[in-house]
């Protein structure tokens, strides 16, 4: 699942908030805050910790864009290493952090202990597989690939037109000047009681009726981790409660 958080230049992020989507996706914390010179990159296990250093960072630097992520881990260790945002290609000048479930093609091989994002971050996005993210065609390439997921980037490189992007951000939304990639920050509102009965681990929507392992909002699978239609272990009882499979799919938006 994880969550993704991005901030407005001006905005002081609201540390309760990533506190509790910290507690949400407990697998490992980072953020980033774009400086004139430089991308200032910090990452950690403690949450407090690392959101205590983000936001003394931030006050010092408060005119650029900036994200924070927590980590609900599905591939690679729990480790600092694993932890977003990643360097793209090793360039300090620009980092990236992601919310969802990559395509298979930036999966771990056995033995390999990294993330999918890391893999991505490292090996896959260098090579420019998409075009040039500043172009409409490049952009939506990327988004496509993407599906559901969402992933922000912040750089200093002048090769890039902007300083940030966020992909698939009618995905998110926006509170008081932060973008968030889901509501998960709000379960700590809520209570845990929630999490676990009717309640997205993808995209944080509460359905207490709902029937079966596919979210009716995104349809994210809580068995395999794969949103519907690529889900490989569908839940054929949870399909009754649409009057037939064709609404089943409007629904999802697949094909």
């Amino acid at each position: 699942m994880c969550i993704l958080t991005f901030v407005k230049p001006g905005i002081a992020p609201d540390t309760d908030l990533l506190l509790r989507g910290a507690l949400s996706n407990p697998h490992g914390h980072g953020y980033a805050i774009h400086t004139p010179n430089e991308i200032l990159v910090g990452h950690g296990l403690d949450s407090a910790r690392v959101i205590a250093e983000f936001a003394t960072l931030r006050d010092r630097h408060p005119d650029g864009p900036a994200l924070f992520h927590s980590r609900y881990a599905t591939h690679g260790l729990h480790s600092v290493d694993n932890c977003h945002p990643f360097r793209v290609g090793g360039d300090e000048r620009t980092v990236l952090a992601h919310n969802g479930i990559l395509p298979a093609q930036v999966h771990p091989a056995k033995g390999d202990p990294r993330s999918d994002t890391r893999i991505a971050a490292e090996d896959f996005l260098p090579r420019q597989p998409f075009g040039s993210l500043d172009s409409w065609a490049g952009r939506e390439r990327l988004e496509r690939w993407l599906g559901t997921d969402k992933l922000v980037l912040l750089t200093v490189d002048p090769a890039y037109q902007h300083p940030a992007y966020i992909f698939n951000e009618h995905h998110g939304h926006w509170v008081e000047g932060s973008w968030y990639s889901n509501d998960s920050y709000r379960w700590g509102l809520w209570g845990f009681s929630e999490k676990t009965v009717g309640r997205c681990e993808a995209c944080g929507e509460f359905d207490p009726d709902r029937l079966g392992p596919h979210c009716p909002y995104c349809g994210h699978c809580e068995d395999c981790w794969r949103e519907f239609p690529k889900c490989v272990c569908p839940d054929l009882e949870g399909l009754e409660r649409y009057a037939d499979l064709d609404e089943y799919y409007e629904l999802y938006g697949a094909a």
